[in-house]
């Protein structure tokens, strides 16, 4: 654990020149949302985290929920400093990366998201440095919004790489879920959509709901979504909660961790898709986020 956040310092902080025709490998951006709150959408970004893990991939969450950050207790981790004290230029990017099991890192949510729009031009090229040296070693940076459709959670949606929308069986969460993927559509209609079920009953149930999503968007957006998957309610899920531990890890023989492991095995053998957008890297997506050319 050790080894890996010193190593990622040492990429934060790195002046050495490097070749400026090559192409870097940066990390893909997903942005993880739902259209209200109370579906598991974190508690799912975690697990599907450390399912990816697993899969060999690199991955880090960030944590960007204003309101109710809560990844670091999902995980029973304290968490000291955030992206706050980056902006203050207190700490490196790198040095507020925490980790939780199995060396999972991750980046605390806090007020200084909203603060990320206040940058100067140097502020942003500063951060814009650090987040290249961060991706250039990661395949995947998981964005857990907050729900809804807030000024930052719009932003972060429409600069990342894709959207993963969770939602349950509910009707109420089914709307909100549509709305959700209606409004930014229409306003951005280059954004990539990807469906997740959670808290389903079964197969069938969990096709149901994603249906009648997906068949709505075709008809009156125009919009193909594609499905991840679903995950299955599981009362071991709300127990790893209260012991603040990732189901994953407290449950791993459960139906939710079987599930969640099917899901990541999925996704980290299919190549990625751009599906019309052009992945630009660190900079495009910081730019998107903050709406500067």
């Amino acid at each position: 654990m050790s080894d890996q956040a010193e190593a990622l310092r040492q990429l934060a902080t790195s002046q050495a020149s490097a070749d400026m025709t090559a192409v870097p490998r940066s990390a893909r951006f997903i942005t993880v949302c739902s259209g209200k709150g109370g579906v598991g959408k974190s508690n799912f970004t975690l697990n599907f985290a450390l399912a990816l893990q697993q899969q060999g991939k690199k991955v880090l969450i960030f944590d960007a929920d204003l309101g109710m950050a809560n990844i670091d207790v999902l995980m029973g981790v304290s968490s000291r400093y955030n992206v706050y004290h980056v902006l203050r230029q207190e700490k490196s990017l790198a040095e507020v990366i925490h980790h939780g099991p199995y060396g999972l890192p991750f980046i605390a949510g806090g007020s200084g998201i909203a603060d990320m729009f206040a940058m100067t031009d140097k502020d942003v090229s500063r951060f814009i440095q650090q987040m290249e040296a961060l991706a250039s070693d990661l395949d995947y940076i998981l964005f857990d919004t907050g729900a809804g459709l807030s000024r930052e959670n719009i932003n972060f949606i429409t600069a990342a790489d894709q959207c993963l929308v969770v939602t349950t069986p509910e009707p109420t969460s089914v709307t909100d879920a549509y709305a959700l993927i209606k409004v930014v559509h229409n306003n951005h209609p280059e954004v990539p959509f990807t469906l997740m079920i959670n808290r389903a009953g079964d197969a069938q149930e969990a096709q149901e709901t994603s249906s009648k999503i997906i068949l709505t968007a075709k008809r009156f957006l125009q919009l193909d979504i594609s499905l991840l998957g679903y995950v299955r309610d599981d009362q071991s899920v709300s127990r790893s909660v209260k012991r603040q531990v990732p189901f994953l890890v407290g449950f791993p023989k459960s139906e939710a961790s079987r599930d969640i492991e099917r899901l990541a095995a999925n996704y980290a053998d299919v190549p990625f898709k751009d599906s019309g957008t052009v992945h630009k890297g660190v900079k495009g997506f910081v730019q998107r986020f903050l709406k500067r050319k």
